[in-house]
């Protein structure tokens, strides 16, 4: 059985990340949230409600009033589009920070509704506003998602890669063209190697394209004898995190 609290042996190491991204720039004037995620409203008439996760600690002011967070965004699947917010808690990082009251990062996690495909629009509505409102570093703002929401990682990446310090799409299928637009984005993937739902071809050819394009930072892992559930051990894995807060941006305008 896994164990479903994520860090736990490396927590020192992950502080030592965080507290070396700490010292850059002041604080959101905004009210200080509360700690655990909580659902919220939609910013807009048709837009998306979304989980929003608080680390107990900014809630508790352990950190220094300058302190900026690591911003995580998930995208869920196909299989938790609706109306009900809770489902967005299934899988992935908001699953683990559910469980986990000092998971790492602020961490926004949208609901698509039934039949709906992600738009980017709404998506960057969303993204502002939590960026004006929230302690977030503009440089360590992490794009991750699952199926539906991996192949909208991939789109988004692309279309705004300035915005992000790295993707990590789970089982999602990326368009070729797009590729170098992400050659300078850390970029790592994961795909189960008997995925009869979204082959990992898709994750194969963004991988050949960005290198193709001089890009040098996509990583891609296979599981094998896996199908389309790649983002159990995907999201599992410590490293995955570890890796996430490594990046960051170094044209974010601080």
């Amino acid at each position: 059985m896994r164990n479903p609290v994520l860090l736990g042996a490396r927590a020192a190491v992950c502080a030592a990340l965080l507290a070396a991204g700490w010292q850059h720039g002041a604080a959101s004037a905004a009210a200080k949230p509360e700690h655990g995620q909580h659902p919220q409203e939609p910013l807009e008439e048709a837009g998306y409600p979304y989980q929003l996760f608080i680390p107990k600690a900014l809630e508790a002011g352990t950190d220094s009033r300058e302190a900026k967070w690591p911003l995580m965004i998930f995208l869920h699947g196909s299989g938790e589009r609706g109306d009900d917010i809770a489902r967005v808690k299934l899988h992935g990082p908001p699953k683990h920070a559910d469980r986990n009251p000092d998971f790492p990062f602020i961490l926004i996690s949208p609901l698509l509704g039934a039949e709906q495909d992600w738009d980017i629009a709404k998506l960057d509505r969303i993204l502002d506003h939590v960026v004006a409102t929230l302690p977030v570093d503009p440089s360590r703002i992490y794009l991750t998602g699952l199926s539906r929401g991996g192949h909208a990682t991939w789109r988004w990446g692309a279309a705004e890669p300035q915005r992000f310090a790295a993707l990590a799409p789970v089982a999602g299928r990326g368009e070729a063209d797009t590729a170098c637009a992400l050659k300078d984005t850390p970029l790592w993937a994961f795909h189960g190697d008997r995925d009869d739902v979204v082959p990992p071809e898709g994750s194969f050819a963004m991988a050949r394209a960005i290198r193709a394009c001089n890009g040098r930072i996509a990583r891609l892992t296979i599981y094998p004898d896996l199908g389309h559930n790649a983002w159990d051990p995907a999201y599992e894995d410590p490293e995955l995190y570890l890796w996430l807060l490594s990046q960051r941006r170094t044209n974010s305008g601080e």
